[in-house]
Formats: C-alpha cells, structure tokens, sequence
C-alpha cells in the first residue's frame, strides 16, 4: 500500500519521470485518437482556425498534431524538456514552449484550452492554484477540457517501468473553482466507456 508520505514524494517526481522515459512515451503513445469524440466536442467550441494552447503537450502525438491538420494554431507546453524537444524536431514550425503548468504565465490568451492527461499529475492543492491560471489563458467564451479523476483521491499510473502521481478533487470542487473562475461546467463524464474509462470535464468560460 502506497501511504500519504511515499505519494507526496512521487508527485515531486513527475517531470523528472516524463524527462527520462520521453523516448519511451513517445514511442508507445498510442495513435489511434480514442480520444477523438471529446477533441471533437472541444473543437465545436472554437472558431475556425482558433488559438488552443494544448498544456503538458508531449511530444506532440497525437493531440496537437490532429488539432493542428484541422486547421487550428496550437502553442504546447510541457514541463519535461525532452518531450518539447522532440516536439521541435519532429515539426520544427511548431510553437513548442517549455514551462511547468504550475507557473504558466504566457502573458496571451487562446481560443481554447486542453490539458489531457497532464492535469491530474498535480496534487490536489496544485490543482486549486492551476485552474485559475489556464483560466487566465482563455479568451470569453472559449473551452477549457480537463481529465480528471472520478471522485477525490489520489492513486498511480504507470509511465515506463515509474510509477506516477494523480490525483482529483471531487467534481463539485471543481464545479466551484470553475465558477470561482467565471466558467460553467459544459459536461463531465466520469469513466467514460467511450474514451477507454478517462474522466473527462469539459467546461466554458463566461
């Protein structure tokens, strides 16, 4: 059983996790766009050729590159610098920034905002400070999509041969940061059987 203790000092982890096993995330990252039907109901939100920042981006595959051939501008952001490194070699016209979510301060706004699988590696205190500041990254109106976890708690995943970090607030708190915030929950889908079990919070800025 994995205590309170071992768990913060995982959470600690993560970049250094993604820093060491990008070529293997890479590599075995599927592409198969399960997540489509939810990109697809993201897009909807957004003007053609909008501006999304894609957060914890990757090396880019396959959201940002499917964003990117339906004719939206996607700046990407990762906090691991190998995975924005072979982003830029793998589409060196990209806009591929590195930066740590918890100090995302672009000083720009976007049409829509995505953070797939990325969000939920912060702990459950970094979650409440973060929503605001992607919040501050969203032109009125615009999207903002999340996974999340299905209640409050923490658990582990699997990255390569590391474990690592998630962790969720209960979806009435994030309800209530996103008013705080000025945006409404759109849709939130827990275990979503259609996106292989991702819980997924779609919501709008006002």
């Amino acid at each position: 059983m994995t205590g309170e203790r071992d768990l913060s000092a995982l959470a600690s982890q993560t970049l250094d996790i993604y820093e060491r096993n990008a070529a293997r995330f890479h590599r075995e990252r599927g592409r198969d766009l399960f997540e489509r039907v939810w990109l697809d109901r993201f897009a909807a939100h957004l003007p053609t050729g909008g501006r999304i920042l894609d957060v914890g981006c990757g090396t880019g595959v396959p959201i940002a590159d499917h964003l990117t051939a339906l004719g939206f501008s996607v700046t990407g952001v990762d906090g691991a610098p190998a995975m924005i490194g072979m982003a830029r070699k793998r589409r060196p016209g990209g806009d591929w920034r590195v930066c740590d979510m918890r100090k995302l301060a672009l000083g720009a706004q976007f049409d829509g905002v995505l953070a797939w699988n990325s969000f939920l590696h912060l702990t459950r205190e970094e979650q409440r400070q973060v929503v605001p500041r992607l919040l501050r990254h969203l032109r009125p109106g615009g999207p903002l999509m999340l996974t999340v976890g299905p209640d409050e708690g923490q658990v582990t995943g699997q990255v390569g041969k590391d474990k690592v970090f998630h962790a969720s607030l209960s979806p009435g708190d994030y309800r209530q940061l996103l008013e705080d915030g000025g945006a409404e929950v759109v849709a939130f889908v827990p275990e979503d059987p259609a996106c292989r079990g991702h819980t997924v919070l779609l919501a709008r800025l006002n």
